[in-house]
C-alpha cells in the first residue's frame, strides 16, 4: 500500500495488487485500530482527519503510517453568507470566501446544495467538500463568465484545440499552483437544466463549459469526488504540469458527443489512478492542440499514467486525439478494467493534423476489456469535428507527398491483455502509405467474440464499412510483432496484412 495524496483533512491510498481496480474480496479500512469503512477498490480515500497529525492506515493486511498536511486556516463557506439551501445564488459568499482565505488555508463545504456561476481557485488552497455537499451549476449561459481565447496576448479559453472564447467552468483556475479539490462532495454541472446539449456543435456567445478547468496551473491535486452532467468535458487540465487525479466517480448522459471525463491537453506530468468513468464520449482523451496551435507552442502532451481505472461506458476507453499535433508522448495504462465501451485504445487523426509533435511510446499492460466492441483502433482518416475530414486530402489511400501537415504515429506496445465478448473487430489499424504506423507490438493478448452482436463500424472514416467478429487488421504500418496472440474463432482470417513493411509472429 502506497500515499498517493494528502491534504489536512483527507488522504488517498493505493493497494498493490494483480486486478484492475477491484480487489478480489471486499476488506475494511482502520485507522488508529478504528474502523472506518469498507472497501472494494484498489484505490480508496479516507475524510474527516485532522491536520498536522500522525495517522496508522490498516487495509487489506497492509498498514502504513501517514501525516496529515499543515493548516493555516479554515474558513466555513456558511459563515459567508452562503445558503447552501439550491435556491438562493452562493456565488457571492463562495468568491468572498476563497479571496481572503489565507496560503494554505482550506475553504470547508459542509453539507448542503449550493447553486453557482464558475468559482474561480487560487494557489496554495484546499477546497473541501463535507459528504452531502453538492455544488450545482446555474443553467443560464448568460449568468457565465467568459474567458477570451487571446485577451491582450494571454491565452485563456480553448475548444477542441485551438484558443476560442468559452465560459468558464463551474470550478475555474488559471496559473495556480498547489491547489486541492477533496472530499466526498459533489459537482454537479446541471447541464441537463439548460440548453448547453442543444445544438451541441454550434457556437453560441462561447463554447461550452466544462465541470473542472485548470488552464496553465502546476501541482494539482483532486480526489474523492463526484463530478457529473457537466456541459462538455468533466475535467480538463489545459497546459498542466504535475496533475494528480485520484479516487474520482465520473458521470454524463449516454451518448452526448463531447462529454468526454478526462481531458490532459498539453499536459506534462498528469496521473491518474483510481478514477470510474461512465459518459457519453471519450473516457479518457489526450490532446496537444490543433496544428496552428502547435506551430505556436510546439508543446507535447506527455508524461501520462493512467492506473487502476474503471471506464464503462463511452466511445473510447483511453484515447489519443484528433488534436494532437503537438505530439503525445509516454502514455502509460496499466491495471485497467474497461466494460463497455465502443473502443479501448483510440488513436485518431488525419492529414492535417501535422507532425510538429510525434505520437510515441504508448504502452497498455495488465488489462481486462468485456464487451468492448473494437479493442484496439488506430485511425489516420478520422473524419469527425470540423468539415476538413471529409475531403479527399483526408480520406484518400493514394500515397500523398510528406509536408507539414503529415501526422506522424509512432510505436505501440500492448500486454498481457484479455478481451472478451469483442463485436466488431479485434483491432483496426488505419496508416497512411506515405507514412505508415511505425509499429505495433502484441504480447500474451487474447481475444474471443459476442456471436450475437450487430456489426458496426470500428472507427469514424469517411470511406467504410461494417464488420463484426473479425480479427486484426493492420493497413500501411511499417512492423507488426505478434508474440502469444489468440483470436478464437473469428469471421475470417485472425490477421489480416495490407501494406505491411515486416510481419513477426511467435505463438
Amino acid at each position: 500500500m502506497k500515499v498517493l495524496a494528502v491534504s489536512a483533512r483527507s488522504a488517498c491510498f493505493e493497494l498493490e495488487g494483480d486486478s484492475p481496480y477491484f480487489r478480489s474480496h471486499k476488506f475494511d479500512v482502520a485507522l488508529d485500530g478504528c474502523v472506518v469503512k469498507s472497501e472494494e477498490r484498489n484505490v480508496f480515500s479516507v475524510f474527516g482527519l485532522s491536520p498536522s497529525t500522525q495517522y496508522t492506515i490498516e487495509a487489506a493486511g497492509q498498514s502504513l503510517s501517514f501525516t496529515t498536511a499543515a493548516e493555516s486556516a479554515i474558513f466555513n463557506v456558511r459563515h459567508f453568507n452562503a445558503a447552501g439551501d439550491g435556491v438562493n445564488d452562493d456565488t457571492c459568499a463562495f468568491a468572498a470566501a476563497v479571496a481572503c482565505l489565507p496560503p494554505n488555508g482550506t475553504l470547508y463545504v459542509p453539507a448542503g446544495t449550493y447553486l453557482l456561476k464558475p468559482v474561480f481557485l487560487k494557489s496554495d488552497m484546499t477546497l473541501y467538500l463535507e459528504r452531502g455537499a453538492v455544488l450545482v451549476g446555474r443553467p443560464e449561459r448568460e449568468v457565465y463568465p467568459i474567458l477570451p481565447g487571446i485577451e491582450d496576448g494571454v491565452n485563456l479559453g480553448t475548444w477542441q484545440g485551438e484558443e476560442v472564447s468559452c465560459f468558464a467552468s463551474l470550478l475555474t483556475a488559471y496559473g495556480a499552483r498547489n491547489l486541492t479539490i477533496t472530499g466526498e462532495g459533489v459537482i454537479e454541472g446541471n447541464a441537463l437544466a439548460g440548453d448547453w446539449y442543444k445544438d451541441h456543435r454550434t457556437m453560441r456567445i462561447a463554447w461550452r463549459p466544462r465541470g473542472v478547468f485548470f488552464n496553465r496551473c502546476s501541482t494539482v491535486t483532486m480526489f474523492g469526488l463526484t463530478v457529473r452532467n457537466t456541459p462538455s468535458w468533466n475535467i480538463h487540465p489545459y497546459f498542466c504540469s504535475d496533475v494528480k487525479l485520484y479516487d474520482l466517480d465520473l458521470f454524463n448522459p449516454s451518448g452526448m458527443p463531447t462529454t468526454d471525463g478526462i481531458d490532459p491537453d498539453t499536459c506534462d506530468g498528469v496521473e491518474i489512478a483510481g478514477v470510474h468513468i461512465s459518459v457519453g464520449d471519450d473516457c479518457i482523451a489526450i490532446k496537444s492542440g490543433t496544428l496552428e496551435q502547435a506551430k505556436k507552442y510546439k508543446k507535447a502532451c506527455r508524461n501520462i499514467t493512467i492506473r487502476n481505472c474503471y471506464m464503462r461506458d463511452g466511445h473510447g476507453g483511453v484515447v489519443l486525439g484528433s488534436e494532437l499535433s503537438g505530439g503525445i508522448e509516454n502514455v502509460t495504462v496499466t491495471r485497467c478494467l474497461f466494460e463497455g465501451t465502443d473502443r479501448g485504445l483510440r488513436i485518431k487523426t488525419r492529414r492535417g493534423r501535422g507532425r510538429i509533435g510525434v505520437t510515441d511510446n504508448i504502452i497498455f499492460e495488465d488489462i481486462i476489456m468485456k464487451g468492448v466492441k473494437a479493442p484496439f483502433v488506430v485511425n489516420m482518416y478520422y473524419n469527425m469535428g470540423d468539415n476538413t475530414g471529409h475531403t479527399e486530402y483526408v480520406y484518400t489511400t493514394e500515397k500523398l507527398p510528406v509536408d507539414e501537415r503529415t501526422p506522424y504515429i509512432g510505436s505501440f506496445t500492448f500486454k498481457n491483455m484479455k478481451c472478451t465478448d469483442v463485436a466488431w473487430c479485434a483491432g483496426a489499424f488505419y496508416g497512411l502509405p506515405e507514412a505508415p504506423i511505425a509499429g505495433v507490438t502484441f504480447e500474451n493478448v487474447s481475444f474471443t467474440f459476442d456471436r450475437s452482436a450487430e456489426a458496426g463500424f470500428p472507427d469514424m472514416k469517411e470511406i467504410n464499412q461494417k464488420v463484426k467478429n473479425t480479427g486484426l487488421y493492420f493497413m500501411f504500418v511499417e512492423r507488426v510483432a505478434l508474440k502469444g496472440v489468440t483470436v478464437e474463432q473469428p469471421l475470417g482470417d485472425a490477421v489480416i496484412l495490407e501494406g505491411v513493411g515486416e510481419f513477426v509472429e511467435e505463438k
